[in-house]
């Protein structure tokens, strides 16, 4: 029986493995199209090449990111692998020049993969007391003559704003590439695309969905080749995210400015409440006049807002005085704030740093929070309270 179609409200979710090709000459035709990135649109031949629920969405992020492809994958670091491995070309690959202030998976990425199984030439930038030094960018990249720069618009989780422009500049004096992780900044702040990035990367799991029920990570770019790059290794790698998980994604990214307007305000609000508060001492937000990089976040986001996460040091005699309140703090919070590794969700979770940053950040009181859409004067309670407990 012939399968009728239904005119269909929403994004159909199509569950399909591999697709009906028909007879003999039409398989002949679909593969040789595949292979050549020829396909017409509507073409399906197995849902790990393509599939229509998939790139239904994937339109919706090209729509938001502005830019002329977008690929899905099943989590922000497939994201990285595909993004990177787009410029490996066996003997000739040149030198990768990443900036240390990254999200800590994919400097473990780095070094476990990049490094430890590919043996690749990877360089580090590293900042200096929060800030970054642009002689010595320009020192490494002429040294190292990299095939690309890596690096995140705002760090994780000291929030340092990078000059982006200035970065991608000296970049481009080099004939490096750029690749930017903007899961951060989102494509409601800035779109750097749009400022000559080469490729940008989102983890998907976090602002995107934003309600952590699902896993993904999504690569945009615009130029074609890079994009032919992208779908080949994407597609031997495995690396492709499930319809059903596309089909909630693309659900959420319909509300995801309205979601980030409001992240964005209740953090504001929030970092100038804590900033304020006697058992609280530095409080690190760009949107505050006392942030080091505040002058960068207003240059590249403007006046829309400064993000959704804020970082801040629980005051104390000691390391061992403050490890306690933080101790405190989070356990006062355990039913109404958790502690939970990720954000980006609607709802305010928090990280303690030194448990999870130890190593590089050996900072006992310090506390990264993913600010939610929440009442904000519910979640200024929520805190002050716990606060009293310490």
């Amino acid at each position: 029986m012939k399968k009728k179609e239904i005119n269909a409200s929403h994004t159909p979710l199509y569950r399909e493995a591999g697709f009906n090709l028909q007879n003999s000459k039409r398989t002949k035709e679909a593969f040789a199209a595949e292979l050549n990135h020829a396909h017409e649109p509507d073409d399906y031949i197995y849902s790990r090449y393509r599939n229509p629920t998939v790139v239904a969405v994937e339109k919706q992020i090209m729509e938001l990111e502005g830019c002329n492809w977008a690929l899905l994958v099943e989590t922000g670091m497939a994201a990285i692998d595909v993004a990177v491995s787009v410029f490996q070309k066996g003997a000739a690959t040149r030198p990768w020049l990443f900036f240390h202030e990254i999200y800590g998976g994919t400097n473990s990425f780095i070094d476990t993969v990049l490094i430890k199984r590919r043996n690749l030439d990877v360089h580090r930038f590293y900042a200096k007391e929060g800030l970054y030094d642009f002689v010595e960018l320009e020192r490494m990249l002429a040294e190292i003559q990299p095939e690309f720069l890596y690096f995140e618009a705002v760090s994780n989780p000291m929030l340092i704003v990078a000059d982006v422009k200035r970065i991608m500049e000296l970049a481009k004096q080099y004939n490096a590439k750029i690749i930017v992780d903007n899961t951060f900044g989102t494509p409601y702040l800035w779109k750097p695309l749009l400022d000559g990035a080469d490729l940008v990367i989102h983890s998907a799991t976090k602002y995107l969905s934003g309600h952590g029920n699902i896993t993904a990570g999504v690569i945009c770019g615009n130029d074609e080749e890079l994009m032919k790059e992208a779908i080949e290794y994407r597609k031997w790698a495995g690396h492709f995210l499930s319809p059903d998980d596309a089909y909630r994604l693309g659900t959420q990214v319909k509300s995801f400015e309205l979601r980030f307007q409001k992240h964005c305000d209740n953090a504001m609000e929030l970092a100038e409440y804590l900033e304020n508060h006697p058992k609280i001492g530095e409080v690190l937000y760009p949107g505050l006049e006392s942030h080091p990089t505040r002058k960068e976040a207003v240059a590249l986001f403007g006046d829309k807002g400064f993000g959704g996460m804020l970082t801040f040091d629980i005051k104390g005699s000691s390391d061992e005085d403050k490890r306690e309140k933080c101790n405190r703090f989070v356990a006062a919070l355990e039913d109404t704030i958790p502690l939970v590794p990720t954000l980006g969700e609607v709802d305010t979770i928090l990280l303690p740093v030194e448990p999870v940053w130890g190593a590089k950040y050996p900072l006992p009181g310090v506390i990264r929070l993913s600010v939610g859409i929440e009442n904000i004067e519910k979640l200024k309670g929520l805190i002050g309270e716990a606060l009293k407990n310490i």
